[in-house]
């Protein structure tokens, strides 16, 4: 990829991310704090990059939304598990990443990411590839969320191949999978990585599809859910169920990993973590309840449209 190329990938990148968090604050009637952020010489890691945070508002309890530019010498393990002829490779990435925690435990926390990384290989050979995807984890399931969010994955893909939502919402299935518990991290969505099948071209295109349909996959869920009332109840199942989510990215998650190992910015890294969680031993729900449903129903993977 070309310099020229790569700047166009971050101007695009930046204009995402102020799309996304301009809406966002509408929704909440909130400001995000914006954090500017340059990674000194002497770090292992170089780069700058934006994180975006909204805390304590009215919809959203937590939002946070960063963009990164990096370049460091020695691309660390999590991204060389798949490419092991880049092992040692100086690298280039930038990237938009995202996880909303909603304050109503009938809103469902989701999660959306979108970048491109380059690496130059000891041959001097580069090669660049793009990941990205977004899921939708709930604590209390709407069949029609749920159908409406994979519509808008299947719709952001389709003009890149009938295949490619198929396929990543496997992915994703595969991916957001909790191994130690067994269990779904959520009603999923799409997820790929390591992608360059498609061209230059038309893979940046994908990416920015993917990240164009976020708002709409999303937003419609929060006005339909934003003011149903809720209890205690509701309220402690929702903080139990973050517990997996930081679970899930702390353990299992590639790009927590990647910036951790990589030497990153540890704030905005760790962005995705809830305000507030919760742990308990055998937290079984009763058989018939809502909490139960979640379970039974929506933590399952299965075919949405």
């Amino acid at each position: 990829m070309t310099d020229a190329q790569a700047l166009g990938v971050g101007e695009y990148l930046q204009r995402l991310q102020n799309r996304i968090t301009t809406a966002i604050a509408d929704v909440d009637g909130s400001s995000f704090l914006s954090d500017s952020w340059v990674k000194t010489p002497e770090e292992p890691l170089q780069g700058r990059g934006v994180t975006k945070i909204l805390e304590d508002g009215q919809v959203f309890e937590r939002a946070g939304c960063g963009f990164s530019h990096v370049h460091g010498a020695k691309l660390p393990p999590s991204a060389t598990q798949h490419r092991p002829e880049l092992v040692g490779a100086s690298f280039e990435a930038m990237g938009v990443s995202l996880v909303f925690h909603p304050r109503n435990p009938y809103v469902p926390t989701v999660h959306m990411n979108v970048r491109m990384l380059a690496a130059t290989g000891a041959d001097g050979k580069s090669v660049c590839w793009f990941g990205g995807g977004m899921d939708l984890t709930p604590i209390y399931g709407f069949d029609e969320d749920c159908a409406h969010f994979h519509q808008s994955c299947q719709n952001a893909l389709t003009p890149f191949g009938a295949d490619k939502y198929p396929r990543f919402k496997a992915w994703c299935d595969e991916y957001f999978y909790l191994k130690h518990r067994s269990e779904q991290r959520g009603i999923g969505g799409i997820f790929f990585d390591d992608f360059s099948e498609l061209g230059s071209d038309d893979n940046l295109r994908m990416m920015q599809s993917v990240g164009d349909s976020f708002l709409e996959a999303y937003l419609p869920i929060v006005a339909r859910r934003k003011d149903t009332p809720y209890t205690e109840r509701e309220r402690d199942f929702q903080l139990y169920r973050r517990g997996r989510y930081v679970e899930f990215n702390l353990v299992w998650d590639r790009g927590t990993h990647f910036g951790l190992q990589s030497g990153g910015r540890t704030e905005s890294i760790l962005l995705s973590m809830p305000p507030l969680a919760s742990w308990s031993y055998q937290n079984i729900p009763e058989i018939g309840s809502p909490e139960a449903d979640l379970y039974a129903k929506y933590l399952v993977r299965k075919d949405w449209i």
